[in-house]
């Protein structure tokens, strides 16, 4: 993790810690890199999503990206993972989404995809902020006649939805589910993408006034859901986040269905349909104790990666797997798209269960989820940075593991979006889990500070 970049873009709280100057610099150095890189003049799209300060940090990018002599095709309100697959599309340098995902509405970020519409490399990133934040490196701007312009691109978000629409040809007709797009970018999108496929889908949380962005509602409050789904006879409620690039579902029962669950059921339906490469599911290192349990028992294999999705991918890349994401609702799927997509996940999700002619709850049936307690304790960088060093912190992490004696696990990890350092316990007995989970928050407090 970086300086600037954590796991998923630069973020902080806006005209605070993402400050106009900083959102123009990053800018700035983009256009500096991509110059160097590029034998004809540069193009970057800028997508945002509908917090308060979208406009303003959209504004100071696009400045920045301009005076560094690239031109900017501004796309809107749109999902994150719309920019990555426009930027292949348009065959563009660069895609730019101005989002702070499932955070609240005062922060911010700024997400960078490729050429490939892939998130930026390491190293990448870290060309930018030494550019930025290395006072030895100076900023180059554009002459006057090579200053960028604004070139935008007319029917960007239908060519997005069309792609979308073209992974499901048999449609929807006949499905009912209740949609919260969270009043983050999906507001913009989901109507169409789901009446496109003929399912009968209402929308709630449709109504962004720039501040109601994840307030009490989309993937961060998906238990919201539970009894509305119930009550109004829907097959199944989806829930996005801000940007959209995640998805949670819950079943007609009002039970909630997770990324872990949603992946088994998808890498099940592949490897069925004999589509599973490698017969691989990749996860990460906070994926339930019961997804493992569930490859096993299916003969699947997995792999897990650090957190991020983009780690994700870059292990399904590497190795040309079609299958992956996160718990908190990330999924890939590397034949449609290069980053997680809330909405794909949703339709991809009704498809299997069309196909198969069973409910939710049954498809989720295959997985069996072990409890699992998640303690999240604020942090600076110089206490996340410490965490491996604690002699005390250590003993305490590993006499609580040694109580656990196998029947569970424990893990610590400092979180690359969030000045948190979460702290995750698994094991059968919740109520031993939930202490051991509470113990290592308060020894990381009393040692890290």
């Amino acid at each position: 993790m970086g300086r600037l970049f954590g796991t998923d873009g630069v973020r902080g709280i806006a005209n605070r810690d993402l400050s106009i100057q900083l959102a123009s610099e990053i800018g700035v150095a983009l256009a500096m890199v991509l110059r160097e890189r590029s034998a004809g003049r540069p193009l970057v799209l800028v997508g945002k999503d509908t917090r308060a300060s979208s406009d303003m940090i959209e504004a100071a990018v696009t400045a920045g990206l301009c005076a560094g002599g690239v031109d900017v095709a501004p796309l809107g309100v749109v999902p994150t993972p719309t920019v990555a697959y426009l930027v292949t599309r348009q065959q563009a340098a660069a895609g730019v989404m101005i989002s702070a995902s499932h955070n609240p509405y005062h922060f911010n970020g700024i997400k960078v995809f490729g050429p490939l519409g892939t998130k930026l490399s390491d190293e990448e990133e870290q060309e930018i902020e030494d550019i930025v934040l290395d006072h030895g490196i100076p900023f180059v701007y554009a002459s006057a006649h090579e200053v960028g312009m604004l070139r935008p691109i007319p029917g960007g978000k239908e060519a997005y939805l069309d792609h979308l629409v073209s992974t499901v040809p048999q449609g929807l007709e006949g499905m009912k589910v209740l949609v919260d797009c969270a009043n983050g970018s999906a507001s913009a999108t989901a109507g169409e993408l789901f009446r496109r496929l003929g399912a009968q889908a209402d929308l709630i949380n449709d109504q962004p006034d720039g501040r109601n962005v994840n307030d009490h509602c989309g993937s961060t409050h998906v238990s919201e859901l539970c009894d509305r789904v119930r009550e109004g006879g829907y097959d199944l409620a989806v829930a996005f986040d801000g940007d959209a690039d995640r998805c949670l579902a819950v079943d007609e029962k009002g039970n909630v269905i997770d990324g872990d669950q949603m992946i088994a059921i998808f890498a099940r339906d592949m490897k069925a349909a004999g589509r599973l490469r490698g017969n691989t599911a990749v996860v990460t290192v906070m994926s339930n104790y019961g997804f493992f349990q569930f490859a096993k028992d299916n003969g699947i294999d997995t792999r897990a990666t650090k957190v991020g999705d983009r780690y994700v991918l870059e292990t399904m890349l590497r190795e040309g797997f079609v299958i992956g994401g996160e718990q908190s609702g990330h999924i890939i799927f590397s034949e449609y798209m290069t980053t997680g997509d809330g909405q794909l996940s949703a339709i991809q999700l009704m498809r299997a269960m069309k196909d198969a002619g069973a409910s939710l709850s049954d498809l989720a049936k295959v997985i069996t989820i072990m409890p699992q307690v998640l303690v999240n304790v604020e942090a600076t960088r110089d206490m996340k940075a410490a965490i491996n060093d604690s002699v005390e912190l250590g003993q305490v992490v590993r006499r609580c593991e040694q109580q656990l004696e196998g029947r569970g696990r424990v893990l610590l990890r400092p979180s690359g979006t969030e000045p948190l350092i979460r702290v995750m316990v698994e094991g059968n007995d919740l109520e031993e889990i939930q202490q051991i989970a509470d113990t290592i928050a308060g020894a990381i407090t009393t040692y890290l500070k």
